[in-house]
């Protein structure tokens, strides 16, 4: 149910939702980056990046796509959070940086405001959850439909995730928190953990997901042990070099993998990544962080690499479903 009250011209909607799942799970659902981004946006986008510093005060960063292939960005501020009943904060249209602009960047009448406040609350209810949503200030007319109308389908794709009773762990999910040095990159393969780890580790299947489809990857140096170094190169349509390198400093198969990892083209930044691998009920759950020297190192690899990361790691789950069938 949606209903809108006007003042003067803004108006100050709410929608209701009655989702059969309980309470807790809806509160993940729009808490966690990883059910986040499963339904924000309306039916035809996806939300390719939501970096979310989920404490009062803390800021968020999420984008929505469009078929076309459009990004539309939003930021806010946490303003108050009582988990898991009610979460308060502000929304506002920004830049992929996180810098505010203004709506009619996007299309926006030019009387949207700077800075909307929403307010979600969660209740339990007949063994379900009862969600009321609140938004205040958005033009009254085309504007205010357009609004209603996004949340509402925002909203039916979350019942579908929320049917399914978890995450759909099945794509690459990646969290980039404002402020923070990491990235975490999760993702949940139908294959055994010694499958993941071998396939990772094989030095003649790494060219094949690697890196980008669009370059070639050789390995030059894999000395696979505590302290040993590789080194890899790769080549673009044009012929131009990029070696990536570092250090093996933990390797514990099927379980965890710890090593450094080096661009030359910027020699001196040096991240740690970890990738940890754990058995989900037969699949293997693979949790990839890499913690950068400075905040400023991180976001300029989301910057230049975020699609390629992606890509990677949706190659590499294609291998694995090669090798699980072989």
């Amino acid at each position: 149910m949606a209903e809108a009250i006007l003042t003067g011209e803004k108006a100050k909607f709410t929608i209701t939702r009655t989702f059969d799942a309980p309470r807790d799970l809806v509160w993940k659902a729009w808490t966690r980056p990883e059910y986040f981004n499963q339904w924000w946006g309306p039916k035809t986008f996806t939300a390719p990046v939501v970096r979310t510093d989920f404490r009062v005060g803390g800021r968020y960063l999420w984008c929505m796509r469009s078929l076309e292939g459009k990004d539309f960005w939003s930021t806010g501020v946490f303003r108050e959070i009582v988990e898991p009943a009610k979460i308060a904060y502000t929304d506002a249209f920004s830049d992929a940086d996180g810098n505010v602009v203004p709506a009619s960047a996007y299309g926006m009448s030019e009387d949207w405001p700077q800075e909307l406040p929403v307010t979600v609350t969660f209740e339990e209810h007949e063994g379900g959850t009862l969600m009321t949503l609140q938004e205040d200030g958005v033009p009254e007319g085309e504007m205010l439909d357009m609004a209603r109308a996004g949340w509402n389908e925002s909203l039916d794709k979350l019942a579908r995730v929320l049917e399914k009773g978890e995450v759909d762990m099945t794509k690459t999910n990646l969290t980039a928190e404002p402020g923070k040095q990491e990235i975490v990159i999760t993702r949940v393969f139908d294959a055994t953990r010694d499958l993941v780890f071998g396939t990772y580790m094989d030095p003649e299947l790494i060219p094949r997901w690697w890196g980008p489809k669009d370059l070639t990857t050789t390995i030059e140096k894999m000395d696979a042990r505590p302290g040993g170094i590789w080194r890899f190169v790769q080549r673009d349509a044009e012929g131009n070099e990029y070696g990536f390198h570092g250090v093996f400093h933990d390797i514990a198969p099927p379980e965890r993998l710890i090593f450094t990892f080096e661009y030359e083209g910027i020699p001196g930044h040096v991240l740690l990544e970890t990738i940890t691998l754990e058995d989900v009920n037969g699949r293997t759950k693979m949790t990839d962080r890499a913690v950068f020297p400075t905040v400023e190192d991180r976001d300029g690899m989301l910057q230049s690499g975020e699609e390629g990361m992606t890509e990677t790691t949706d190659r590499f789950a294609e291998l694995v479903e090669e090798k699980k069938r072989t």
